[in-house]
Order: C-alpha cells, then structure tokens, then sequence
C-alpha cells in the first residue's frame, strides 16, 4: 500500500495552522492578561479576532471556489 502523500500534507497544513492559532491565542493573549489585566486581554483578544477576519474571509471563498470547480468538472 503507498502512502497517500496529498492526505498527508493537508493534515501536517490543518496540524500547522491550528499550532499556530493556538499559540497566538494562548500565549499571546495569555501575556496580555499577565501583564496587563483582563480588560486589555479582552480588548487584545478582539483585535486578534479582527485581524484574522480577512483571513478567514479569503480561506472561505476559495473553499467556495474550489467547491464550485470540482462541482463543475466532468470528472
């Protein structure tokens, strides 16, 4: 049996983005609220939310894109 090398790279990118996402969440608010107090935690947190917005945004319409290709496509 051979590998499935493209299952394996979509898993390590999934793997990847949430390490990441925690980190900034986790570690990067968690300062915030060390240093700072949980007001300016709360205020942090919602900036890191509206940065990822665009991100987000961007990552769902060529997930709708990709959708409507393959929906397309004779194979």
């Amino acid at each position: 049996m051979t590998p499935d090398l493209r299952r394996y790279a979509r898993q390590t990118n999934v793997r990847l983005v949430a390490g990441a996402l925690l980190l900034l969440f986790l570690v990067g608010d968690g300062l915030i609220y060390l240093f700072y107090g949980p007001g300016a935690a709360v205020i942090g947190l919602v900036c890191i939310l509206a940065g990822l917005t665009p991100v987000g945004l961007v990552l769902i319409i060529l997930a709708i894109l990709d959708w409507v290709v393959r929906r397309a496509s004779p194979n």
